[in-house]
């Protein structure tokens, strides 16, 4: 397992109460309910990055594959051609 080690965050007690408000209706504990909503929000923002770093070293192996010809995928085309029921 993991070790976990602690974060130390101030808040004001009306923040508090509604975090342990949201907490109680997703009935879970206070500690992992922000554990979770913190790691959703750090995902969403690094995948909304705008800027995408490339080491120098790596540069040239990341030019031959965006120069490399597609490959044929039968689940990605698959599920390109699916229509949505909705649509039909």
């Amino acid at each position: 397992m993991t070790s976990l080690s602690p974060i130390s965050v101030r808040m004001t007690k009306h923040e508090r109460q509604m975090l342990q408000q949201a907490a109680d209706s997703s009935r879970t504990n206070l500690s992992d309910y922000i554990r979770r909503k913190a790691i959703e929000a750090a995902e969403i923002e690094l995948l909304e990055r705008r800027t995408i770093t490339i080491p120098a070293e790596k540069w040239e192996e990341f030019e031959a594959w965006a120069a490399s010809p597609s490959r044929d995928i039968p689940e990605l085309r698959a599920l390109a051609e699916w229509r949505a029921p909705w649509k039909a």
